[in-house]
């Protein structure tokens, strides 16, 4: 009965306004999230649309000019169908999207049309409708920096880009730096870190662009690209201290400090994204890293689900489930992330080093070295390339000799590059060379701490039987990453091996401190079993 006054009253309105309240009663829907229901009513409110159109044609022949004014009032049909595919990219009806976007006429297509339909063409992998949307944006607008990114991204010269900004440079004072920031992000994307690095800090020191938050976080990017992890944390910091709500790049941030063992920091960092917004990836993958660093893997598994489900452009989303799946034994699964993350970031080396390791897991070693191969062709002969297909190289006894000389060769390009000083400190382990891979080792250390590198310095030294040099090693590494069990196992062994008589002659304090270490014990497991319950509630998500 309801329903049916609800209808008599709505013929009382006129067809613009009928036209008026369906956009109206959609917009509410889709405040509300009801994107599949919003969708619906956008398209019954072009339905009514029609049917205005065809009442403004009869009234304008017999000369309504009033009715003129009130069409010019009502929203646009074109936004209409923007906010359709909107509910569609939501829903992640990519196809669905492009063709109610494809349906408008090129002519009518405004700069943010344009935008989200070159970003659903490269989802789609349509790069060359792609490249002609973001054009099209820059015709438009010629500072939209996005549509810029965009073709560099998808391999678009920088130099073709800064010519579609050239006129615009000319005609606005202080614009001088953008032809210098379309330079930095071609380097980025065509994967000369280096240069890209040095160009941004020539950015950098410009006054107009000193203490930008974006270009910060832009350039602890490329640091950590090229393996400088050091820098990268300095410049994420300084990119946080500005700007205390940045989310953007923090999931790189926080992955970094959980690989270097302060994982304290990254659970603090974690719940301060998720207190600023739980609706982006960010803080689900730190929380993921903590998870992963914390050996709770199927807990990383969830989180990390979680982020993609935010945001399936998340390359460090997908990094981190697929690491999460490799070291549950889930490999192959694991291997289909990986490939996904290369495909979104094809000049990340993490990527492909990810899919490399589970290459090796399964024994795939022809596999494991064609995609070494092809990245040191493709990327140049780099200390990061070098040392990738150096680690593929050690896994056949063959092409032992052709490792050792990839490894030299990256140190001799940078020496600090510290996967490079673990891979050519572990082949002298294999030859029983201690003495050689002590001094590599402290030449590394003499100009940074890293947990691993004062761990093998121990190993080595045990080896050549200086136990109280090892013990202060295995010691800085503990203090480095608590976490770090090979270091806690080092110092251990090195207990154990102490003589019989005088294990006896402590009896009594050993039994003291004994008593002590099993209540840590016990209070380690009830804590593992609250992490289980918490990993069986995330399971049942």
């Amino acid at each position: 009965m309801m329903n049916r006054d609800c209808r008599m009253q709505i013929e009382l309105f006129s067809p613009a306004q009928k036209y008026q309240l369906l956009v109206y009663h959609a917009d509410s829907i889709f405040h509300d999230k009801e994107y599949r229901n919003a969708a619906c009513k956008y398209s019954m409110a072009l339905q009514q649309k029609k049917v205005l159109s065809k009442t403004s044609k009869v009234r304008t022949s017999t000369g309504g000019a009033a009715s003129n004014i009130q069409a010019q009032s009502l929203p646009s049909e074109i936004e209409v169908k923007y906010k359709i595919a909107e509910c569609y990219t939501i829903l992640k009806l990519d196809k669905d999207a492009i063709a109610v976007l494809d349906g408008i006429p090129s002519r009518q297509r405004t700069p943010k049309i344009n935008m989200m339909l070159a970003n659903l063409y490269r989802k789609a992998g349509q790069e060359r409708s792609a490249v002609t949307s973001y054009k099209e944006v820059l015709r438009q607008c010629p500072l939209a920096l996005d549509a810029i990114i965009g073709l560099l991204s998808l391999s678009v010269k920088g130099a073709e880009v800064a010519s579609m900004t050239v006129d615009v440079i000319q005609s606005i004072p202080n614009l001088d730096w953008l032809s210098v920031w379309i330079k930095a992000y071609a380097f980025i994307h065509a994967g000369d870190n280096q240069r890209a690095i040095n160009t941004i800090c020539s950015l950098e020191k410009k006054s107009l662009l000193r203490d930008n938050v974006d270009l910060l976080v832009s350039l602890a990017d490329v640091y950590f690209r090229a393996g400088d992890t050091k820098n990268a944390i300095l410049k994420f910091e300084q990119a946080q201290m500005l700007d205390p709500y940045l989310i953007k790049g923090m999931d790189v941030y926080g992955y970094l400090m959980a690989r270097e063992g302060h994982l304290e920091d990254v659970e603090v960092l974690g719940g301060r994204l998720f207190n600023i917004s739980d609706q982006h990836a960010e803080p689900w993958v730190i929380s993921g890293c903590h998870s992963f660093y914390s050996k709770r893997y199927s807990r990383a598994l969830y989180l990390g689900a979680k982020a993609i489900q935010l945001n399936s452009n998340s390359v460090q989303a997908l990094l981190l489930k697929g690491a999460a799946l490799r070291n549950m034994g889930r490999v192959q699964e694991a291997i289909i992330h990986f490939r996904e993350a290369m495909r979104l970031a094809p000049c990340r080396l993490d990527c492909y080093e990810g899919l490399i390791d589970c290459y090796l897991a399964s024994n795939g070693i022809r596999e494991a070295m064609g995609m070494a191969n092809n990245i040191y062709k493709t990327l140049g002969a780099n200390a990061q390339t070098l040392t990738i297909l150096a680690t593929v190289c050690l896994e056949d006894p063959v092409t032992q000799e052709k490792a050792k000389t990839l490894l030299d060769k990256a140190l001799a390009q940078r020496p600090d590059y510290t996967k490079a000083v673990v891979k050519k400190a572990e082949l002298l382990s294999r030859e029983q060379k201690y003495e050689e891979g002590i001094a590599l080792l402290r030449n590394a250390l003499a100009n940074q701490s890293d947990c691993v590198l004062h761990r093998m310095l121990g190993d080595f030294l045990v080896a050549v039987n200086d136990y109280q040099e090892a013990m202060d090693q295995y010691s800085i590494a503990l203090s480095l990453d608590p976490n770090d069990q090979k270091s806690l196992e080092g110092m251990q062994k090195m207990e154990k091996e102490e003589s019989p008589t005088d294990a006896t002659v402590e009896l009594d304090g050993d039994d003291m401190e004994g008593s002590g270490e099993d209540g840590d014990l016990e209070g380690s497991d009830s804590e593992a079993a609250q992490w289980a319950d918490q990993e069986q509630w995330f399971g049942m998500q």
